[in-house]
């Protein structure tokens, strides 16, 4: 939700926010956008995931009626509930840019919490984590909307996935916003086309990877050295290795303990 179009600042997004229910109805309509770009390309099957903060935004009636929404918390997969080896294609809505970059609202997951994510020695933030888990289960990110900072941390991850800025970011809280009707227009024929394009299978990834998180609590990580096959590379920073989509769902336990021990409203 954090980076759909117009929105800019935690009032946009979270409950309670003064424009947040001007928000989420802005979310359902780039939601919407991208439905009939997929239902234009042929799709017949649409599963959204409501996932961002109570995962409660999108009101259902407002959604388009070709698809069926997964709503509320908590979810195993959190961001990637229902996602399974069988969807020919992920499409994202409203990503944005990981923790220390300049894009609009950028975090990691937790607004307060991570300071920095690594997948196997590499930077990563929610973009190339969900790309790395879908790709592990066969599925392709097809397309991805957000402000251009996002889309250019996609480009890097995979050159191949169509991109939609739909602001452009000036600073974390502040972005120039393109016309709302433009942008919904350019994520639906951006969608249509993306699934039109004819894609290789993936094949489904089985090896191991390694997952480093950096919290800014030492407590954080010092308690999630009891859970199995946690190990600690300093004292902030846990990983641990093992096969994705499982080493996506076992992060979801660490932010469940990690949102247990702080007391910290999110700001995004």
């Amino acid at each position: 939700m954090r980076a759909l179009t117009r929105l800019v600042d935690a009032h946009d997004v979270q409950p309670g926010g003064r424009d947040y229910e001007r928000g989420r109805l802005l979310m359902a309509e780039d939601v919407n956008a991208a439905i009939r770009g997929a239902v234009a390309a042929g799709a017949t099957d649409i599963t959204v995931n409501d996932a961002h903060g109570s995962m409660r935004n999108i009101l259902p009636e407002t959604l388009h009626p070709a698809a069926r929404l997964v709503r509320g918390r908590s979810k195993h997969m959190g961001m990637l509930e229902g996602l399974t080896s069988e969807h020919d294609a992920m499409i994202c809505v409203g990503y944005h840019a990981r923790a220390g970059a300049l894009g609009v609202l950028s975090h990691s997951f937790m607004g307060h919490e991570i300071e920095d994510i690594w997948l196997d020695g590499r930077p990563v933030g929610e973009i190339g984590l969900a790309h790395a888990t879908a790709a592990a289960l066969g599925v392709p990110m097809a397309a991805l909307t957000g402000d251009d900072s996002a889309c250019a941390e996609t480009a890097e991850w995979d050159a191949s996935v169509t991109t939609v800025a739909v602001k452009y970011a000036r600073d974390r809280f502040a972005a120039e916003l393109r016309p709302a009707d433009e942008a919904r227009a350019a994520i639906e024929k951006a969608v249509a086309a993306a699934l039109a394009t004819p894609r290789a299978a993936l094949p489904v990834a089985s090896g191991p990877a390694t997952l480093s998180v950096r919290w800014q609590s030492a407590s954080v990580a010092s308690t999630l050295l009891g859970i199995p096959g946690v190990t600690a590379t300093d004292t902030r920073t846990v990983q641990a290795r093992g096969a994705l989509p499982g080493l996506y769902r076992l992060f979801g336990v660490w932010m469940r303990v990690a949102a247990s021990l702080t007391d910290q409203p999110p700001y995004c």
